[in-house]
Order: C-alpha cells, then sequence, then structure tokens
C-alpha cells in the first residue's frame, strides 16, 4: 500500500474522482500541513490555519505517475489559494510526499507538468500532518449526488477509463536529440507539421499500435486508425483520454487543439471534431514523425497487456 496527499481545491470532487480510478485503493478527505492539532472544518474554513483541504490516496495496482498525470488534469495549477469558485488559502493546490521515492517521481512529474503552463502554482512539499476530515465529507458526493462539485463531471469518466500505467521516463534533451532524426526531434519538440502524404504512416494499415517516439508510451491503436484525406495518420481515439494532453493552439492565425504526449510532452498534431470521414466524427491528425509502430506480433513483450484492445 502506497500512500500520496492532493489538494486540488474542494475535497468532495478530487475525492471522488481519485475513488473511481482503477488501483486506487482508497480515498480519504482531510487537511493536511497545517499549524494547529485535530483541526476541525469550521477552524479550517476561516483560512487562518494553513490546512489545506486534501485526499490521502492510497494505491496498489497503479502507480503513482498515473495518479499525478490525472490529478493535473483535473485541477487549474495557474491559480493561488482558488480552484472553481471556491477561495481561500483552504483551496490551494498541492502535492505532499511521505518518503524520498514518492518525492522522485513527483518531482519528475512536476517537471513536465511545468512545460505545459506558463504559471505555475501547485505546491510540493513534504507532509508535515493529515487530519481526517469529519464523516459527513467522506464520500460526499456519493451520499448527495446533487452536491456541489467544482470538477467537471465528465472528469469523473475520465477517471473510469484510464487504462495505460505512466511508467515510461522523458529522456534528457540530449538523448532525445541522439535519439531521433532531425525531422522527429522537430516535430515532438517544437510542434514542427511534417509533409502531408509524404510520410511513414499515412498510408499504413498494420495491425499493432502507435506509441511516443521519445518515451515508447502506448497512444493508438490500429483499431481506431481511419483512412483520410487529410495526408497524415488520423485516428478516431487514443487508446485512452489519460494518454494524451490537450492545449490551446493560437499559433499562424488558427484556433486549435494541440495534442500532446502524457509523460514525453511530444508534440503529436491536433484534434478536430466534425470529420465526415470519422466514425465518431472526431479525427486525431498526427505526425508520423512522432509515433512508432508496434506490430501486434511484437507486443508480448514490453505491451502485451493491451493487445486485448486489438483482440476485441
Amino acid at each position: 500500500m502506497n500512500k500520496i496527499y492532493l489538494a486540488g481545491g474542494c475535497f468532495w470532487g478530487i475525492e471522488k474522482f481519485m475513488s473511481l480510478i482503477d488501483g486506487v485503493d482508497d480515498a480519504v478527505s482531510g487537511y493536511a500541513n497545517g499549524d494547529i492539532e485535530n483541526p476541525t472544518y469550521q477552524q479550517v474554513v476561516k483560512g487562518d490555519t494553513n490546512f489545506r483541504e486534501t485526499v490521502e490516496v492510497t494505491y496498489s495496482k497503479i502507480n503513482l505517475e498515473t495518479i499525478l498525470f490525472a490529478f493535473f488534469r483535473v485541477i487549474d495549477p495557474t491559480v493561488s489559494n482558488r480552484q472553481g469558485n471556491d477561495v481561500g488559502s483552504q483551496y490551494q493546490t498541492g502535492v505532499y510526499y511521505i518518503d524520498d521515492e514518492s518525492r522522485k517521481i513527483v518531482e519528475k512529474v512536476v517537471e513536465i507538468e511545468k512545460k505545459r503552463f506558463s504559471k505555475f502554482c501547485v505546491e510540493i512539499k513534504p507532509l508535515k500532518n493529515f487530519y481526517k476530515a469529519e464523516e459527513y465529507h467522506q464520500k460526499y458526493l456519493v451520499k448527495n449526488p446533487t452536491g456541489y462539485c467544482h470538477v467537471n463531471k465528465a472528469m469523473f469518466e475520465y477517471a473510469k477509463n484510464i487504462k495505460v500505467n505512466s511508467n515510461y521516463n522523458l529522456p534528457s534533451d540530449d538523448e532525445i536529440k541522439n535519439k531521433l532524426t532531425d525531422l522527429q526531434y522537430n516535430v515532438t519538440q517544437h510542434a514542427y507539421t511534417e509533409r502531408p502524404f509524404e510520410n511513414e504512416y499515412f498510408n499504413f494499415n498494420k495491425k499493432g499500435i502507435y506509441v511516443d517516439v521519445v518515451t515508447g508510451e502506448p497512444l493508438f491503436t490500429s483499431k481506431d486508425k481511419f483512412d483520410s484525406s487529410c495526408g497524415w495518420p488520423a485516428f478516431s481515439n487514443p487508446i485512452d483520454d489519460s494518454v494524451v494532453v490537450y492545449k490551446n493552439d493560437y499559433s499562424h492565425g488558427m484556433n486549435r487543439v494541440e495534442v500532446l504526449s502524457r509523460s514525453g510532452n511530444s508534440h503529436l498534431g491536433h484534434v478536430f471534431t466534425n470529420d465526415f470521414e470519422s466514425k465518431n466524427g472526431i479525427r486525431f491528425c498526427i505526425n508520423s514523425a512522432s509515433l512508432k509502430f508496434i506490430p501486434y506480433e511484437q507486443m508480448d513483450d514490453e505491451y502485451a497487456d493491451l493487445k486485448y484492445l486489438l483482440d476485441e
């Protein structure tokens, strides 16, 4: 059993979100890193005890990286002392670790997350103390399904559908340069776009999965790839929504949604809606240079646990 302590605004929503992730064994609402013993909600809500509304996450069959990347999808890391409509120091976001191994993982993920935002206000500290909140706060949204929650309800489905553990390390920039071709480096690290129709996987239909060329993290399957007139590989879905990150892209005078890899922060391409060639109207338009194809027959080692996705 492992533990991490996550402050993400009102703990009702964060508790429910974390409890829905497969591999999380327990999520408990409480108060962390404050100045007094055995605080009550009435004391914490005044905002002068330095406590943060925090969720104690106990996990065993999922790794910490996956939990942290999911956490960063449901908070706004660019603001201090607030989340959603909730304002006050008790709503400050934070990640609090209890051992050196956890600290290293937290710092690794935070380094990646900082690249995605112009401002980063999340506290990263060792856990000083944690007190379980009153019983009426525990499983609050289970007891009160229509109760207030600052977390977008769509994110609860996101949590349920996380399939891929994030156990892929981001190499140093020098290692990336040595590993990739110039085109692959410029596309993944500098958001270049390769030439349409003249790329490796545009007209390519073998059975297997497509992984991040930088980290090897699984991103897409051949089952979701479709023939598209766009000139680049097109997919209707990622393997699951947790393996990609979305970012508004206003470059070149356009308003688009950029798609990045979760563990590598590699530029992959863009996602579009209302695509007439896609079975669900969604087109992930992805650069071949961002991908490495793993044939179904070669998935038995590192990617054996994902073969079922292609057998359905």
